[in-house]
């Protein structure tokens, strides 16, 4: 049975509530906002400042251009997003070596690549099912919610090609890959529960 379970998603896909799920039914830790929390703890940055720079980038830019531009946060020549990157790195690899965990975001599939006891879980759905979700969660806002989910999932394709050099979302990269609008919450975590075993 994995130990060790990443699950990386699209933004209003249900990753985050579909991790916790299977968190619950295998009785693991559950990393979403403590993994935040441990590295704001770690790198003394607000965890307001590391839910959005701790995994998003400037969809304008590459995220080469935001470090160039961050001059003033630079300690020891290293960019306060490199930085981030690597106490995140560091966070993850001690939460996974202590075993039994879900992990969401934060690269933690590419972090972890290396490791033998981990699965790795990607999860998408189409525009409208992630449009309703993210209404429902988060309110209306003024610009519309197709918008919101494409600017935050090119923020998210940015640093993931910055810090792994690889694309996000593609399968090859995954043990799984998951559309949680034609099958739904509850029924993507027992798939990866039944995976997981």
């Amino acid at each position: 049975m994995k130990s060790i379970i990443t699950i990386s998603r699209e933004f209003g896909s249900g990753g985050h509530s579909i991790g916790m799920r299977v968190a619950e039914k295998l009785g693991y830790h559950f990393y979403g906002r403590e993994l935040v929390e441990k590295v704001a703890e770690i790198s003394g940055f607000s965890t307001e400042f590391i839910k959005e720079s701790g995994e998003y980038a400037s969809a304008k830019s590459s995220l080469l251009f935001s470090l160039a531009t961050a001059g003033q946060y630079e300690t020891s020549g290293m960019s306060m997003h490199d930085r981030l990157y690597l106490i995140q790195t560091k966070v993850i690899e001690d939460i996974a070596g202590e075993g039994n965990c879900v992990i969401v975001g934060r690269c933690a599939d590419y972090i972890l690549r290396d490791y033998a006891d981990c699965l790795h879980i990607f999860v998408y759905a189409d525009m409208e099912s992630r449009a309703k979700r993210i209404v429902a969660r988060y309110g209306e806002q003024d610009r519309p919610a197709k918008k919101r989910l494409e600017d935050k999932d090119q923020k998210r394709r940015v640093y993931y090609k910055n810090y792994t050099g690889r694309s996000w979302g593609e399968p090859h990269n995954y043990d799984l890959c998951l559309d949680s609008g034609k099958l739904g919450i509850e029924t993507c975590a027992e798939l990866i529960v039944a995976a997981c075993k």
